[in-house]
């Protein structure tokens, strides 16, 4: 789920890819690279959900389940200002430096190339996929909506206006949760059984 929303904002760099590539392969297996990385975030947070379910079975809405929520939207909003953010940020928006200076020849090098250009975007995006986490995982709306903002920041020009923006909407977002949470439309509530999360409505 989370490498078929990223693929809107990293077609162009596999674009670019294909056509400076001499083998026909080889971006199939830059794809699958790409696609290894975000699949090892993927598990990293399963795991980590699993964890804080049998650390805490009786974790709810109403026994800091709603707090967490908020926390970790304001984390991915002061991430979205740290230096780590912007260096991930300025290799995703910069596809051509980025094959040239990583550049590897052969299929073994595609898929390194690959999974590294998927590391610049797990580091870049990870924060908005919490958030994603946290707002609902199967909720079209917030799935749209965090969509939206990766592309938003990895193709807008101006590129502090894209990030200080997705900063702001995530304060707010966060500041929702915790003082008024009714607002926000398609809020998914937590409960102790994390396949339910991703259904229940609020």
């Amino acid at each position: 789920m989370m490498a078929a929303m990223m693929f809107p904002s990293v077609a162009p760099t596999v674009a670019l890819y294909a056509k400076m590539s001499r083998n026909r392969l080889a971006p199939t297996v830059f794809v699958a690279g790409y696609l290894i990385t975000w699949a090892a975030a993927g598990i990293v947070a399963y795991l980590l959900g699993v964890l804080i379910r049998h650390a805490a079975p009786d974790f709810g809405w109403d026994h800091g389940g709603r707090v967490l929520t908020g926390a970790t939207l304001l984390v991915a909003a002061a991430y979205e200002l740290t230096p780590l953010k912007n260096i991930c940020l300025s290799k995703c928006r910069s596809p051509l430096g980025q094959l040239l200076g990583s550049w590897r020849d052969g299929l073994s090098g595609a898929l390194r190339m690959g999974v590294k250009n998927g590391a610049w975007c797990v580091g870049c995006c990870w924060a908005l996929m919490a958030s994603l986490f946290a707002l609902g995982v199967m909720n079209v709306i917030w799935m749209a909506v965090v969509a939206v903002l990766i592309a938003l920041e990895k193709t807008l020009p101006w590129r502090r206006i894209a990030t200080y923006s997705t900063a702001i909407v995530l304060l707010a977002l966060g500041v929702l949760v915790l003082a008024a949470p009714g607002l926000l439309p398609g809020l998914t509530v937590p409960t102790s059984d994390p396949m339910m999360s991703m259904t229940l409505p609020r």
